[in-house]
């Protein structure tokens, strides 16, 4: 490679840096991000669970107003909308997207109105576990938040 195709390269290098956020990090900053991606993972995490528990209890509900229980159809709907801020919140995080934040306060506030939904079904086991998985979400998120000093209000 000559001299100036090797600094053109180099020139694209930084061009592609720059284009991402300009993040070049030191080796401090890697001790912190570290720690950064300790918490993105335990958050995508708890939100993929949740989600999975989510589409399965939005299923078993389906099954329960299909045979009349009519009661179920807000919590049908509470879960299926709850697994798609979940199945959003999983993939941000997990590339640590610049609306981590945003979407953590959004997953965690549709976790605390299914887990709600759920909860007051509280006899039937499967909906124990998503009110569970909801729960668990959304204080993962919160964490997540906070790790970020994220504006919760947002």
């Amino acid at each position: 490679m000559t001299r100036c195709g090797m600094f053109t390269g180099l020139g694209l290098i930084a061009v592609g840096i720059l284009a991402l956020g300009g993040n070049v990090l030191t080796a401090d900053d890697q001790k912190g991000d570290d720690k950064h991606s300790a918490h993105s993972e335990q958050c995508a995490k708890a939100c993929t669970e949740c989600l999975r528990e989510c589409e399965s209890c939005a299923n078993h509900c389906a099954n329960l107003v299909a045979a009349g229980k009519k009661d179920h159809l807000r919590t049908l709907g509470t879960c299926a909308d709850c697994a798609d801020f979940c199945t959003a919140a999983a993939k941000v995080v997990s590339r640590h997207g610049p609306l981590t934040g945003t979407i953590c306060v959004s997953c965690a506030k549709a976790c605390d109105t299914c887990a709600a939904e759920c909860e007051k079904h509280s006899q039937d086991e499967h909906m124990k576990r998503c009110a569970k998985a909801c729960r668990d979400c959304a204080k993962a998120c919160r964490d997540m938040i906070k790790h970020l000093g994220h504006d919760g209000d947002r």
